[in-house]
């Protein structure tokens, strides 16, 4: 079974089950064609969190998510006049972790040669694939930005000086041509499988491909603060990154463990909001579909939000123990914060030894003002260029099982490198240039990622793989789905269709940094009853067309029968779930 936010991913995933492969040979193939068909939500300079399992086995955590540059100091962004890290442009790119992920991940768990698994990706890149209608409207808002500033972009995206329309086949030669040459390094000299993909690692990041990205990045270019910087990241960056393996954290609700990446990530806002929730007792709290309960769904996530910006950073380098935040006791102190009205403060909680963070709102910084929440950070219509994330869920007949998000590299991140067919990202903009912060900016440090892949486990048993795309509202967005799942009883295709909301409160992860203090953002068709209560309450509410926020995906397997079960968002009409 797999299911994923685009549908050429899906089959890809599928075709590689249906010829003998296992979910992690599958998942791979799957991650780089979404490289291909979803260049404006991920790419291969960008990074990734996932999670596996084993034959149904307890998770552990790949980390795909490369650190800060060594050259990436406060000082040098400080002394570029910047007070916050660009949104775009070549200066906030860590160390591309993604691809080198996918790799660790088919060489130690897969079956497949590499030549294989990236086939399907090679071909939709040689022989095309049909735009589909958000990325041509990326790109059109990016035209005249790719024209104006970055020239290699131009040429690479809009060859004949013309914007794509939905269903227009589109290529990528370049990317095809790395991808070959990875393909040539691992199947020469009659390597084995495992040496072949080793080699071709190595050819990734200390090779062509680190040596074109340092010579790429040296020359200064436009940067989304209007100025022209020159990058820092070098070839000994990526010779120097390795993805590895880490122990999840969890939280059992209702029976289920829920399994998240650790502190270095945003995952833990979802396992606090539980914690919080099921603290209250009262399960008529826990109803997103009424006004009370959309209350308080809120209400707790701004406390776990407000805790993730005070305290969540790279766990090497933390004073103090985090996994009290996931204790009862502290669970409690928090939900009994939640009153009968919407909160406008950043809430976060005390704990032993640490001074929690309050990041400056827009309100605090100069030349800086609030502005609404839009939902997923797309290019919006206000011009500001944010990116956004893909999604990948693949279980096999052996309960091996994979929760994928990959992001960043997106085709609006920085110039495309000619020579690879793709850009660099953008993750150093989740950090802040303030050495007190949690998430300070730090050479070889992981910047705080709002990548979060969710796994479910019973009884010992991975019985589920999940994930969204969309920033802050990641943690969101699955909230409201486990709980229709695991209070209200709703199937997973149902609990993913149901009407969708999320809070604005908390300081985006995303450059510009806007606030919108007691923010919601929530979709039309949860109704007005529900949201003028909201309102009453309240909470500074804006109306989403309906069928407009999240794009989660699922994969189930029931331990006792080996039944294995799929669903997707029809939202934007490019998510599916296949199986048999």
């Amino acid at each position: 079974m797999s299911a994923a936010t685009h549908w050429l991913a899906t089959g890809a995933a599928q075709s590689v089950l249906e010829r003998g492969g296992n979910a992690f040979d599958a998942a791979v193939a799957a991650g780089f064609v979404l490289h291909v068909v979803e260049p404006h939500l991920n790419g291969p300079g960008g990074d990734m969190v996932l999670l596996l399992s084993e034959g149904a086995g307890e998770p552990q955590v790949l980390v795909g998510q490369g650190p800060a540059p060594r050259a990436a100091t406060i000082e040098h962004f400080r002394a570029r006049g910047l007070g916050e890290v660009p949104g775009a442009g070549a200066l906030a790119a860590a160390v591309p972790g993604a691809v080198e992920a996918w790799l660790e991940l088919l060489q130690t768990q897969g079956t497949w040669r590499l030549a294989d698994v990236l086939a399907y990706a090679v071909h939709y890149a040689e022989e095309g694939y049909p735009a589909g209608a958000q990325l041509c409207a990326v790109l059109a808002t990016m035209r005249e930005q790719f024209e104006r500033d970055w020239p290699t972009s131009a040429a690479h995206w809009l060859p004949t000086g013309v914007v794509p329309t939905p269903g227009q086949r589109l290529v990528n030669p370049g990317y095809a041509r790395t991808l070959r040459r990875l393909v040539k390094v691992s199947e020469a000299e009659g390597r084995t499988r495992v040496a072949g993909i080793a080699a071709a690692r190595e050819e990734w990041r200390g090779g062509f491909v680190a040596r074109a990205i340092e010579d790429f990045v040296g020359t200064p270019h436009p940067h989304s603060d209007g100025e022209s910087h020159a990058g820092v990241i070098t070839a000994e960056d990526l010779l120097s990154f390795r993805p590895h393996l880490e122990q999840p954290l969890s939280l059992t609700f209702r029976g289920v463990d829920v399994v998240k990446a650790g502190f270095w990530a945003q995952g833990p806002v979802l396992l606090q909001a539980l914690a919080i929730l099921d603290a209250l007792g009262d399960d008529v709290l826990l109803d997103p579909s009424t006004g009370r309960g959309a209350h308080t769904i809120i209400e707790a996530l701004k406390l776990a939000m407000a805790d993730r910006d005070a305290y969540y950073g790279d766990a090497a380098h933390g004073a103090f123990d985090p996994s009290v935040l996931l204790s009862p006791e502290y669970a409690r102190a928090r939900a009994a914060l939640i009153g009968e009205s919407a909160s406008v403060v950043q809430r976060p909680g005390r704990l032993p030894g640490a001074t929690p963070y309050i990041p400056p709102t827009p309100d605090s910084r100069p030349g800086t003002t609030g502005r609404q929440g839009t939902g997923e950070p797309t290019v919006s219509a206000d011009g500001v260029t944010r990116g956004d994330t893909s999604h990948i869920d693949v279980v096999d007949r052996y309960g091996n099982m994979v929760s994928a998000t990959p992001s960043g590299g997106w085709l609006q991140s920085s110039p495309t490198i000619p020579a690879l067919g793709f850009c660099l990202g953008t993750r150093l903009q989740m950090t802040w240039l303030d050495p007190f912060s949690p998430s300070a900016l730090t050479p070889g440090r992981r910047p705080r990622t709002t990548l979060s892949p969710t796994m479910l486990v019973r009884d010992g048993a991975a019985v589920a793989s999940l994930g969204t795309p969309g920033g802050d509202q990641q943690d969101q967005w699955q909230l409201l789905y486990l709980l229709r799942l695991l209070v209200g009883g709703y199937a997973p295709q149902q609990a993913i269709d149901a009407p969708a909301f999320h809070t604005t409160h908390a300081v985006s992860s995303f450059w510009p940094r806007v606030w919108q203090p007691a923010g919601v953002v929530i979709e039309r068709r949860a109704g007005s009853e529900l949201i003028e209560e909201l309102r009453r309450r309240g909470h500074d509410v804006t109306v989403s067309p309906d069928w407009s926020l999240g794009r989660l995906s699922t994969v189930t397997r029931d331990a006792a029968t080996g039944t294995l079960s799929g669903a997707a968002n029809s939202r934007g009409a490019q998510g599916y779930a296949a199986g048999r």
